[in-house]
């Protein structure tokens, strides 16, 4: 469905209404950021451990350079995963399974096309062409939920498989944290109602 709203700079605009509601939206939102930040974490441990190995490495393996997640994502189990201690081992397997197991939905949200129809309202579809098979996936807002939820707890472990030992050990190595929202408020900059950074408008 096409909308209208009013610019007051350039007048009238048309827009495309993806039908999507706000929670809808809130956490399909939410899987893309938690995915791009998952697939950053993955690359930067696997490129550390090519350098650890090689401190004499001067360019990039053609898995990191060409930035296709799959590659990066087998090397990392090679030269991180499977190479890790014992007691962070089968933490960081699984974790490379549940990413392997929600890779064909994220990639179903982020590069399908979008539909809904009036025999199931509360559900959403996508539907997406890959090497000529027609691949079709169903989501309620549940299954949205759910799937964010899933890649929170993933991007924790890849980062501390062991929990609070593994956030303690950060924390003495690099000192306090202190988030987007907290530095905000000390540095007296201008924020939302959430408590997050607003700036003027783009031009």
């Amino acid at each position: 469905m096409s909308i209208s709203i009013w610019n007051s700079v350039s007048g009238m605009d048309d827009l495309w209404d993806p039908q999507l509601s706000p929670r809808e939206l809130h956490f399909v939102g939410m899987i893309c950021a938690l995915w791009a930040s998952l697939e950053y974490e993955i690359f930067e441990q696997t490129a550390l451990a090519l350098y650890t190995e090689n401190p004499e490495l001067n360019s990039l393996p053609k898995e990191l350079n060409g930035m296709q997640f799959t590659s990066i994502l087998t090397l990392w189990k090679e030269r991180v995963v499977d190479t890790a201690a014992e007691e962070r081992l089968e933490v960081l397997r699984e974790q490379h399974a549940a990413i392997l197991g929600l890779k064909d939905a994220r990639d179903a949200l982020v590069h399908g096309m979008w539909e809904w129809s009036p025999s199931n309202l509360v559900q959403i579809n996508t539907i997406r062409i890959k090497k000529q098979t027609i691949i079709r996936y169903h989501f309620a807002e549940k299954d949205l939920e759910q799937m964010a939820l899933a890649l929170h707890k993933i991007n924790a472990k890849v980062r501390f498989p062991m929990g609070l030992i593994d956030r303690a050990t950060v924390l003495n190595e690099q000192g306090s944290y202190m988030g987007r929202r907290a530095t905000a408020w000390l540095s007296g900059a201008p924020v939302d109602n959430d408590g997050y950074p607003v700036g003027p408008a783009p031009k």
